[in-house]
């Protein structure tokens, strides 16, 4: 499996350059198999890392541009009349597949959020009074526009934390700017052709499988729940004499943790979780997952900046 992570990563880094956080970071939800949100401005190859990870894999792809207009149906399918037969048959929509790009999700109203978060809950959409399947290797990667408001519908917190992650994508530095104006004018001109590896869907089961396998200390798991529980306990942990956290993250959260760690831990090519594995993560799997106070804001308190200091003083036992 050392492999299939090797050549995974370097087709990656090669298709997306300057952004090679991210691309670990979107290995990491694959195999610990749940769904990532990005969140960034413009042009920083949200899409283009959506499509490049697809790419790598045999698997089927689709994207689907959010935007006001669309309807639950155009997302999960619906049941169309048959002349010929004079019946309805279900006709599956662009959520049927691999790997899907959400593009944009929080320009889309809440019925069509709600559409993709259930199929990404449960695994499966309902049409009518029957439920249709998804397929067992099934990736949502959702973007949204920070610095667009007007005309978008935020997603509630409550179903961000359908999302294993999310992930700040910020702007490439001047050298690897740079490497991207090239590679891009060596594809436009035909001059430049990246092989994609070839691995398959049972590549990434396996890969799943070797994660859930890996040695986890009872202590790093203890590490993992205190962590979750100081994010609804914040006053054991931070100094402050009014409370800078309004809710704390759920049990999925402790899930989330533990998966995203394991798989950090395996694209490490470790055979063991360390405490290291799990804080790697842990503003990726949290910072969603926490609303700061009114007064938290007041004082310039953000969810990555409140994780740091919860980091920082959460002991492993």
């Amino acid at each position: 499996m050392d492999a299939v992570i090797t050549r995974l990563k370097d087709y990656l880094n090669q298709a997306i350059i300057g952004q090679n956080t991210l691309t670990d970071r979107l290995l990491i939800a694959l195999i610990a198999d749940g769904h990532v949100l990005l969140e960034g401005p413009p042009g920083i190859a949200k899409t283009t890392a959506a499509k490049a990870l697809a790419k790598s894999i045999d698997s089927q792809f689709h994207r689907i541009q959010f935007t006001p207009d669309l309807l639950p149906g155009d997302v999960t399918g619906s049941e169309v009349y048959q002349q010929e037969t004079g019946q309805f048959q279900f006709v599956p929509g662009p959520v049927i597949n691999n790997i899907v790009l959400a593009d944009e999700i929080n320009r889309a109203p809440a019925k069509v959020q709600s559409a993709l978060l259930e199929a990404m809950g449960e695994r499966q959409v309902t049409v009518g009074n029957k439920s249709y399947q998804l397929p067992e290797l099934f990736f949502v990667i959702a973007t949204q526009n920070p610095i667009e408001q007007e005309g978008t519908y935020p997603l509630p917190e409550a179903q961000l934390d359908r999302f294993i992650m999310k992930l700040k994508v910020g702007y490439p530095s001047a050298e690897d700017e740079l490497k991207v104006l090239r590679l891009v004018r060596n594809q436009s001109a035909n001059k430049l052709t990246i092989d994609s590896p070839n691995c398959s869907g049972d590549d990434i089961q396996a890969l799943r499988n070797q994660a859930l396998g890996l040695y986890m200390a009872e202590s790093i798991e203890n590490y993992i729940v205190q962590l979750v529980m100081a994010t609804r306990h914040p006053e054991h942990y931070l100094e402050s004499s009014v409370n800078l956290i309004d809710f704390g993250a759920s049990p999925r959260a402790t899930i989330a943790l533990d998966r995203c760690a394991r798989a950090h831990a395996l694209l490490k090519g470790e055979q063991f979780v360390t405490p290291d594995d799990v804080r790697a993560v842990a503003h990726d799997v949290l910072r969603h997952r926490i609303i700061p106070s009114f007064e938290a804001e007041a004082k310039g308190y953000t969810s990555d900046s409140l994780l740091d200091q919860l980091i920082e003083r959460v002991p492993v036992a």
